[in-house]
């Protein structure tokens, strides 16, 4: 049986705060801080062929060191966006992940020239939402508090009030969004790493907005079978190994699936893994919401020799809280299987 489908993430009609938009230098109007759709084959190239038999990569081998990072955040005209999408695939450093989301994200405009005016309104419209709980957020407190005593996070802010007041602005400005628990994992990753609560908002506007485009397109239902379908398809031993144990693999799929991994994963893997699916842009022809399903198997099959020593029990409480995972040989296997499907289909359509 699946998890229960939350309510419907909120469609944006008219955003609350104005994220910036891009320009090119020369004035064209573009997507906000979106780089063309070479992008995902490109990531997919490097881990594919650049990383087999090599190892882990890091952050100096990727060239993403905080120099870097620093340099190009430090830029007095133009941020150069589709650079730091390269970089930011490999990891991006803790205290400069909250900067370079915002980038990747398109809340922040690359253009320096207007940075102080468009900060200025965000922060200014953040300021005028109701950040009351309301009836269907009042459970948020309770959810706050078992979330941070379970990652047992320090931390200076007040991480409560933050997770709360971002979460109840999103419920209170989409009053057809009810509140649900996964909220408070989906949200942690920018509470915990974007300074200003503004722009932690904007963030997570900006993900429930592309949860709730992509499930609209696609029930989670539907989802969920074409996963179990890859499962199938690309770890059939242990597919085989979980039907013989009765573990419904489906119940994991469906939270994996439309949480984004963050109720599973440890928050430090998924600071990681969001990385690398910011790194690509969303209007590329595989957004990463698109190929999130093989970084789902691919957790799967890193862990495949622990499970087959497990019963289904212990099975069961591993995948509800994973442990610490290697992110690098994740996300080298996530490509891998998705070349090897790819491939496969070509091969058929050869036929």
């Amino acid at each position: 049986m699946l998890l229960s489908s939350p309510p419907q993430h909120a469609r944006q009609q008219q955003p609350s705060l104005s994220p910036g938009h891009s320009r090119s230098p020369s004035g064209s109007e573009l997507s906000p801080s979106y780089s063309s759709t070479s992008t995902t084959s490109s990531l997919s190239s490097r881990y594919h062929r650049g990383r087999q038999g090599q190892g882990p990569p890091r952050l100096d081998e990727a060239g993403s060191t905080m120099e870097e990072y620093e340099e190009v955040l430090s830029a007095e005209v133009w941020i150069d966006v589709p650079k730091l999408r390269r970089y930011a695939s490999d990891g991006i450093p803790r205290e400069l992940r909250g900067e370079v989301w915002l980038y990747l994200l398109g809340i922040r405009d690359a253009d320096r020239s207007k940075e102080v005016s468009t900060q200025k309104r965000r922060v200014q419209d953040f300021e005028l939402m109701d950040k009351t709980p309301n009836e269907s957020t009042k459970r948020v407190r309770g959810e706050i508090s078992r979330y941070l005593r379970r990652i047992n996070i320090e931390s200076s802010r007040d991480l409560p009030r933050l997770f709360e007041e971002v979460i109840s602005a999103y419920c209170n400005h989409n009053h057809q969004v009810e509140y649900y628990a996964a909220m408070v994992n989906l949200c942690a990753p920018f509470v915990y790493s974007v300074k200003r609560e503004s722009d932690a908002y904007l963030c997570f506007e900006r993900m429930m907005s592309i949860l709730d485009d992509h499930f609209s397109d696609e029930s989670i239902n539907e989802a969920v079978a074409k996963f179990v379908t890859l499962f199938h398809t690309c770890i059939p031993d242990l597919y085989s190994f979980f039907e013989e144990e009765e573990v419904n693999i489906k119940e994991w799929a469906a939270s994996a699936l439309q949480f984004v991994l963050s109720r599973e994963l440890t928050l430090e893997n998924t600071l990681r893994l969001w990385d690398t699916y910011f790194a690509i842009p969303f209007e590329a022809a595989d957004s990463w919401i698109d190929l999130h399903p093989y970084f789902c198997l691919a957790i799967l099959k890193h862990l495949k020799e622990q499970f087959e020593d497990l019963e289904q029990s212990e099975i069961r409480t591993i995948l509800m809280r994973l442990p610490p995972l290697d992110m690098e040989t994740v996300i080298n296997e996530a490509f891998n299987l998705r070349h090897e499907i790819l491939e496969r289909q070509i091969s058929d359509d050869g036929l």
